[in-house]
């Protein structure tokens, strides 16, 4: 490869742009060059702020990635930085080893999108990197190195035993003894590290659905296919739970004994509340139990996307011992250290899968009784979550700031009943009705689609609420 351009212009011509987890786009728009002017842009915004010798680098399963993950590779390589390359694995795992490292990371992955697209995300050493750390890598006008060949370099597994070790010490003396967990494998990055942790903690794992094409397993919008299977697998294989993750390994899907998926921010809850968490920062599309449950001394409402959810675990721990977050992708990101006894939880201020679900599974296997009983005491919240493929996002955006100007068009248009008694537009369009039911409707920010969210006190009404408002925008 050869060039001499200038990063910004390389960048603005590919029209990728930042989402709500890292910069998505379809894989003909991550050329060499492209992934290239990234990793140099990240690059010298990092250097700008401390020395940078090292990068890590990791990539998920999708078809796209090796290529993507060789061209950031000859990037670096050009800028004098050396690559440490832990292959394919969880987000979680390649960012906890570069925070433990001191360096920054790249991980190629588009998560939970479909294999036609991909993503680049960005680590601090320190972790996540920020939405003015976006702007800056957006803003670099240096000119892209002469680069060699795309190459990756050879490839550590330190990554993946740093993460199984974090598990296997926190959770000791195999808490998971008698217990059978299903594994929905697909093509999920950290299927095969899963089922080692799974084993480690003394479960007997059934690996199930392993796939060799990519799966875009999105568990915010769990497909009739997937409820379907986790139904079939549990009562198949007398499972105790059941458990996937969407493609990079930072977002859990748990299913309890009878093969009932639950919602990821109820996952996120029941953890944070097993933890002992004291403040929590979630976004503004989470089930309301959080506050209804009264485990929390504080709970801060965010924008949807995890920087929006780091930025507000960061005030929350000047306040309080035990801070974390989670999104109702049920994403758990920890923000302070968790001690008990002489364990030590060290924070992860990042999306991770396993904690949520392992904290959960262990804690029913201890107190031996099925996973569904753990959401027993909670308020009767139920929410539910779909969206509409193929929506524009300029379409969507447009339809919203209609009706944030005219509510009466709103209700009529979606067919709302009772009347709207209030208005949230701290991301998207929050309409709360008058019988306390919400319907959410917000834009991607990862691809051209519209997301529409529902909590009602009954679970059959928030399904309906949500199916109802789509199809009246298809009309």
């Amino acid at each position: 490869m050869h060039g001499e351009s200038n990063v910004q212009a390389i960048l603005g011509k590919s029209q990728i742009e930042f989402g709500t987890s890292g910069a998505r786009g379809l894989v003909e728009q991550f050329t060499d060059e492209v992934c290239a002017a990234f990793t140099t842009a990240f690059l010298v915004v990092m250097r700008e702020q401390a020395e940078v010798t090292h990068v890590a680098i990791g990539m998920d399963r999708r078809p796209s990635s090796p290529a993507m993950a060789a061209a950031c590779s000859a990037a670096a390589r050009a800028l004098g930085v050396k690559v440490v390359d832990y292959g394919v694995l969880p987000t979680p795992a390649l960012a906890l080893q570069a925070m433990a490292d001191g360096v920054p990371a790249i991980m190629i992955t588009g998560s939970h999108i479909p294999f036609d697209r991909n993503g680049i995300k960005f680590y601090r050493p320190e972790g996540e990197i920020t939405k003015a750390d976006e702007r800056a890598i957006m803003s670099v006008a240096a000119e892209l190195p002469a680069l060699g060949e795309s190459l990756r370099e050879t490839v550590s597994d330190a990554a993946k035993q740093r993460y199984f070790s974090r598990y296997a010490e926190w959770f000791p003396g195999q808490p998971l003894s008698g217990r059978r967990i299903g594994l929905y494998q697909h093509s999920a990055a950290g299927r095969d590290l899963s089922q080692e942790v799974l084993e480690g903690l003394g479960a007997q794992v059934i690996a199930l659905g392993r796939s060799e094409e990519f799966v875009p397993v999105d568990t915010e919008a769990v497909s009739d296919e997937d409820r379907a299977l986790a139904r079939d697998w549990a009562a198949e294989h007398q499972l105790d739970a059941l458990l996937t993750t969407d493609g990079d390994g930072d977002r859990p899907l748990l299913a309890d004994e009878q093969g009932v998926w639950l919602r990821g921010d109820i996952t996120g809850l029941l953890c944070a509340r097993e933890l002992g968490i004291q403040a929590l920062a979630v976004p503004v599309s989470c089930n309301t139990a959080i506050e209804g449950c009264n485990a929390f001394d504080e709970v801060l409402r965010t924008r949807i996307g995890s920087p929006y959810v780091l930025a507000g675990m960061e005030g929350l721990a000047g306040k309080h011992l035990r801070v974390a977050g989670f999104e109702a992708n049920g994403g758990f990101l920890l923000g302070t250290p968790v001690e008990e006894g002489d364990r030590r939880l060290d924070p992860l201020p990042t999306r991770d899968a396993l904690l949520p679900a392992l904290t959960l599974m262990v804690a029913a296997a201890r107190e031996d009784k099925p996973l569904s009983a753990l959401v027993d005491g909670l308020p009767a919240r139920y929410t539910a979550s779909d969206r509409l493929k193929a929506f524009p996002t300029e379409h969507s955006q447009a339809l919203l700031a209609e009706w944030r100007a005219d509510l009466a068009a709103m209700q009529q248009a979606l067919g709302l009943e009772p009347a709207v008694s209030r208005i949230d537009d701290t991301d998207g369009l929050r309409a709360v009705m008058a019988n306390g039911e919400v319907v959410h409707l917000r834009p991607s920010g990862n691809a051209p689609e519209l997301r529409c969210y529902a909590e009602s006190d009954c679970p059959n009404r928030a399904e309906a609420l949500v199916a109802n408002v789509l199809e009246r925008l298809v009309r």
